[in-house]
């Protein structure tokens, strides 16, 4: 069986601008892969090689074993970030108009399509404009023209954009349903905790560059952080004698916490009986790395400098912009 997607050594460049370089990815027939980084990484430009929009300056790439999209497009489902939609055709019959380029037809194919607005809670827009609808709701009839003609390779770009908390939930539930009937699902976000709540493997970009590919699960293991996260039952408990325990290495205020962080021979379980011992908890737990602590230390190093703290609030400054659209 064919990896579902093979790019080798993926070159693009805008005039002197290289948006991505030297990109090696497989992604096998069934996963689930995280494309991750922040804005103008290069993700968008890959995704749109992957699928013939865009062609590479240089290198390899095959999708679904041929060597371009263009090739299988009727087993691939598509999510763009940016709207797509035709703005004056009513909702019901731009869906049946893609399906059908998908290679549906069919007396059944109308119900098909109340079905699925009825799903994501758009039946009663299905005689409205495209244009009619709101931002959300426009991303999820996009969602729609994607998944149903039951893609072998579902392809995602920013696909929470523009979606309330309860119907990005909805959609994940919906991705992973297409995960469980069999899609191979390739997805991008600068938002990492998505990636973290759907993915099972995650490919970070950054500059145009892969700066990781690795499962998720062995993620926590690769890059310990070596602290534990503590906070006193008491808020004026005095945790200076915390830098004093044998295997701390430092402590430093979060919020209400704090973290402590651990010498690199110290055992996590012996520090942590011995700050229980030493002060009352009301949370204790030896922490575990986000994938922002990890793209971080990748790229700014491991620790609390200006770059590393620069890093992050790029990052939040984009999650917040994602937010307020």
């Amino acid at each position: 069986m064919p990896d579902a997607v093979v790019l080798k050594n993926l070159t693009k460049t805008f005039g002197e601008t290289v948006a991505v370089r030297g990109l090696d990815l497989v992604v096998p027939q069934g996963a689930l892969y995280g494309v991750i980084g922040p804005n103008g990484a290069g993700k968008t430009t890959t995704i749109r090689m992957i699928l013939s929009i865009l062609f590479p300056d240089s290198g390899e790439l095959q999708v679904l074993g041929h060597r371009s999209a263009l090739e299988a497009k009727d087993r691939i489902g598509y999510l763009p970030e940016e709207r797509g939609l035709y703005k004056k055709m009513r909702v019901a019959e731009f869906l049946l108009y893609l399906a059908r380029l998908k290679g549906m037809d069919g007396a059944g194919l109308p119900r098909q399509v109340d079905a699925w607005l009825d799903r994501v809670g758009l039946l009663g827009a299905a005689r409205k404009r495209c244009e009619e609808l709101s931002k959300g709701m426009q991303q999820k009839a996009q969602f729609i023209a994607a998944v149903i003609h039951r893609p072998d390779l579902l392809i995602l770009d920013e696909p929470f954009s523009g979606l309330d908390p309860v119907n990005q939930r909805l959609l994940r539930d919906l991705v992973l349903e297409e995960h469980r009937r069999g899609a191979t699902i390739l997805f991008s976000t600068h938002i990492m905790v998505q990636a973290e709540q759907l993915c099972d493997h995650v490919v970070m970009i950054h500059r145009g560059e892969k700066v990781l590919d690795q499962p998720l699960s062995t993620i926590g293991s690769s890059f310990d952080p070596r602290s534990i996260l503590f906070e006193p039952l008491d808020p004026a408990a005095d945790v200076s004698v915390l830098h004093h325990l044998p295997g701390v290495r430092g402590v430093a205020r979060e919020g209400s916490a704090w973290d402590v962080a651990l010498s690199e021979t110290a055992e996590a379980g012996e520090v942590l009986k011995a700050i229980v011992t030493t002060i009352t908890p009301a949370r204790i737990e030896v922490r575990r790395p986000t994938l922002e602590d990890v793209f971080v230390g990748i790229v700014a190093g491991t620790g609390a400098g200006a770059g590393s703290a620069a890093l992050r609030q790029a990052l939040r400054d984009e999650d917040a912009q994602e937010v307020g659209r």
